[in-house]
Formats: C-alpha cells, structure tokens, sequence
C-alpha cells in the first residue's frame, strides 16, 4: 500500500504533462515504477484508502487464461471491464476484423493460449510453461507474452500488461510482469491484484510454493480528470493493513481453471478500506 502511495507522490511530484491520443486526454507521467507484493506471505496488494472492487479483477484474470475473446465471457464470470473496449472504441467499431457485438479480437488471453503460428497452427504458451513448471523446468524462458505487433489491427485494444516471467529457485516460484502503460488511479489496483493472483494460482498448479512478485510499470500516469480526486482525496487518508487472498484448495490444475473455477473460490479476508472514490475511467 505505501509504495502504491509512494508512486501517486512521485507522479504528482515529478511526472510530466502528456496528451494521451487515444483518449484525447492530458496524462501527468513518470517513466519506470517497480513495485513488488509478497505473495508467499499473502499480503494482498488491494488499495484500502479507497474501496476497491477485487472480484473484477480476478474475474478479468480467469478471462485471460481461458483464453476468452468476448466481453460477453467476461461478463459471465463477475467483470464488465472489457465491455467499453469492445462495443465503444470507435477505431475497433470501425475495423473489419471485428465480428460483431463484444468482440474483443485477438487480445490478451487469445494470444497466451493460442498464439498464431506461420503455418497457421496455434501455441498454447500457458500450458506449455505449467508442464515445464510442473516438472521443475525453468530454462530462464518461462514467458508468458500477450504483446503480439504482427496481431494489432486484430485486436480492440493492445496489451498494457503484456508480459509475464515466471522463475524457479529450487522451490519457490517468482514472476516478474511488465507493464507498458498504466492508469494508476484505476488501472494498477486490478494490474497488481492480477500480479499477486497469477503467481499465487501458477504455483498452486504447479506444486510450488509462491515466492516474490515483481511488477514493472514503464509509463505509470494520471490523467487530468483524476488528479485532484487523487491529490485531495486519497493521499490525505491513512492505508489500513493489507488483507489476504484465500484460494479454495481443491484448485489444483490448469484444467480446473479452465472448467470450473470461479469467484466463489477466492475470498478476501481483513479488508478494511476508505470510502469510494469515483475516479473517471478513459476508453
């Protein structure tokens, strides 16, 4: 929670005027974050100088690891994160790959699970780093990336958290996930939590215990609506403790979370937190 904190006082104190061409909007912004959560202690990184709503973001995760292409299929699990992305960006409403209402295109998860190969076939990038996982293999490229250029024009939006490493010293596993760009009033409160999230569940299902998460952010930025919310509001409260994330045991294998999990097999304990604050969201 205080280096969340830390990283708004650097943006307000230090960042720079941007104008942001997808939305039209002004971005304070500061190059280069690193932030890091302990997941084998559980101290869940949720904002708590503010309510902040964890089950979308844990929702959106489930999403990307199936592989979902459709703001409908997000919407079934708990979150309605990609709903503006796929049905109100007027550049996507406009391109002739997408396919209709929700569609998202060849975004995020889509790429992870089934990344186009030159002859056509697919990669299933995440099943292959669980099997190398579950076996004790880690040949220092155990990477997870959504980032695909050659995908762009096909997709409704391209990746902000785009890449994840995972490593294996003996056994604890790490990850390290890169950020290109991020809305730190709105955005990092999910991006973090998923951070947290994926390393916890990959090492549940792949019989390690969960180490450190390193989360790198390479345009960390508040925009022009946000700042007096974040500057008079939420820097003048006191963070509480951080909670725990409770994952229900019998999740033991990707297929699980392919087939059955949902948001009744994560609880959050310990949480206690500001009131809201109704911060805009950009599209």
């Amino acid at each position: 929670m205080r280096q969340y904190l830390d990283l708004c006082r650097r943006i307000i104190e230090e960042g720079r005027w941007v104008e942001n061409r997808r939305t039209g909007k002004r971005c304070l912004t500061v190059i280069n974050a690193d932030l890091t959560y302990d997941v084998g202690r559980n101290v869940f990184p949720l904002v708590t100088t503010r309510k902040s709503y964890w089950k979308p973001a844990i929702a959106e995760l489930l999403g990307y690891l199936r592989g979902y292409s459709s703001a409908a299929d997000f919407r079934a699990l708990g979150t309605r994160t990609w709903d503006a992305n796929a049905n109100s960006n007027r550049a996507w409403l406009e391109n002739p790959h997408r396919k209709g209402e929700d569609d998202m295109g060849r975004v995020y998860g889509v790429q992870g699970r089934a990344w186009r190969r030159p002859d056509g076939s697919t990669l299933d990038q995440l099943r292959g780093i669980v099997e190398h996982l579950s076996r004790g293999i880690d040949d220092g490229g155990e990477i997870l990336t959504f980032y695909n250029p050659g995908e762009f024009d096909r997709g409704c939006l391209r990746p902000c958290m785009h890449t994840h490493t995972f490593s294996l010293l003996d056994d604890t596993l790490y990850l390290t996930s890169y950020q290109r760009s991020c809305d730190v009033p709105l955005g990092q409160n999910f991006n973090q939590l998923q951070v947290f999230t994926l390393l916890k569940l990959m090492a549940r299902i792949t019989g390690h215990r969960p180490g450190l998460a390193y989360h790198k952010i390479v345009n960390a930025h508040i925009y022009e609506d946000q700042l007096e919310l974040m500057r008079e509001v939420q820097l003048k409260r006191e963070p509480f403790p951080s909670p725990r994330l409770e994952i229900n045991p019998d999740i033991k294998s990707l297929e699980d979370i392919e087939r059955w999990v949902t948001l009744d097999d994560f609880a959050v304990v310990g949480y206690r937190h500001h009131d809201p604050i109704a911060y805009p969201f950009a599209v």
